[in-house]
C-alpha cells in the first residue's frame, strides 16, 4: 500500500473516495464538510438526506458512502470525529474508529484509494498533533490487512497540518 501526503484541497483529489469529516445529521456544515457539499452539488446532500430518513444520521466513529456528484472522486466517505473535550469522554477511540470505519467501507466497495482530511482538528478542536497520531496508526495497521486499497493519501488543508503530518510519516519511514 502506497500511503502520500499533499497540502491542497480535498475536493480536488481524483481518488475512488474522498473521506468528508462530517457531522452526525450528515447536514452540511462548515470546513471540510461545506466545501465537499458546495463542490460536489446537491446530489451529496440528496443521498445523505436518504441515510438520514433511514437511520437518523451517522454517530461518531462510524461511516456512511454517497455519491461524489461532481467532484473528481467516485464517491465520499462521511465519517464522524469526536468533539474534543479533553480527552476524557472516548474521543481517541472514537477518533480512531472514524478512520478504520471509513477504510472499511472504502474495502466494502472494492475501492483502490482513498484520500483523508484531518478529522475533528477544525472546528471539533482535536489537538492536531495527537490526531495526526491516531489517523497515521490507524491507516498503517489497517495497511497490514486491506485488500482492495492500494493507495492512501492525507490532504492537509493548511501548512501547519502539513508540516506536523510530514514530521510523523517522514519519521516512521512511511514517506
Amino acid at each position: 500500500m502506497n500511503i502520500q501526503l499533499i497540502k491542497g484541497d480535498i475536493t480536488k483529489i481524483k481518488v475512488d473516495a474522498i473521506v468528508n469529516a462530517a457531522n452526525s445529521r450528515l447536514a452540511g456544515g462548515g470546513g471540510v464538510d461545506g466545501a465537499i457539499h458546495k463542490a460536489g452539488g446537491p446530489s451529496i446532500m440528496k443521498a445523505c438526506d436518504f441515510i438520514r430518513k433511514q437511520t437518523g444520521g451517522c454517530p461518531a466513529g462510524e461511516a456512511v458512502i454517497t455519491t461524489a456528484g461532481k467532484l473528481p472522486a467516485k464517491k465520499v466517505i462521511h465519517t464522524v470525529g469526536p468533539v474534543w473535550r479533553g480527552g476524557n469522554f472516548n474521543e481517541p477511540v472514537l477518533l480512531r474508529n472514524a478512520y478504520e470505519n471509513s477504510l472499511k467501507m472504502a474495502e466494502k466497495h472494492g475501492l483502490e484509494s482513498i484520500a483523508f482530511p484531518n478529522i475533528s482538528t477544525g472546528v471539533y478542536g482535536y489537538p492536531l498533533g495527537a490526531a495526526a497520531d491516531i489517523a497515521i496508526n490507524a491507516v498503517i495497521q489497517h495497511s497490514d490487512q486491506a485488500s482492495s486499497i492500494k493507495l492512501i493519501i492525507f490532504v492537509c488543508f493548511d501548512t501547519l497540518s502539513f508540516d506536523i503530518y510530514n514530521k510523523k510519516l517522514t519519521s516512521m519511514g512511511v514517506i
